[in-house]
């Protein structure tokens, strides 16, 4: 799978485990994301991220800032991406299966190491059900068509 990974500041230290998970699991790992302390912007990396998956370069993202609202508030924003902030497995698991989530946001700050690579190896083994939910994500899809998004 061709995940792109995207952060901010607060984001630097859980990004670079979730780069070496990614990788250890075999996927191809596309980083986008800071490199360092330095205050940045949140949207400057999730719009990206969103886009690459949004468009198809990528099949899911994963982006991290300190609480993981505002990079799931702009990804949402990008057409073609469907963001959810996670705080557990359930999370993770649902998103995929009802939502047909392709973008994973985390909270660095408000997450362990250990709890948050439980949640992407979720989130990545987790199917969506289609059946009903593909109703739902196609109003959604369709939404974003009418209006020019």
């Amino acid at each position: 799978m061709k995940v792109v990974v995207g952060n901010d500041h607060r984001g630097v230290a859980a990004k670079n485990r979730i780069v070496g998970l990614l990788a250890e699991l075999g996927h191809e790992v596309r980083d986008l994301g800071a490199t360092g302390p330095a205050g940045v912007d949140y949207p400057d990396y999730a719009i990206p991220v969103g886009e690459a998956v949004g468009c198809g370069e990528a099949d899911r993202g994963i982006l991290i800032c300190a609480t993981g609202h505002g990079m799931c508030i702009a990804a949402n924003k990008v057409p073609g991406a469907r963001a959810a902030n996670c705080r557990d497995v359930t999370d993770a698991e649902l998103c995929r299966r009802h939502n047909d989530a392709n973008v994973l946001c985390l909270g660095a700050d408000l997450i362990g190491e250990e709890p948050m690579e439980r949640i992407v190896r979720a989130w990545l083994a987790t199917e969506f059900e289609g059946g009903r939910h593909t109703r739902r994500t196609e109003k959604v899809t369709a939404y974003e068509s009418e209006n020019g998004r």
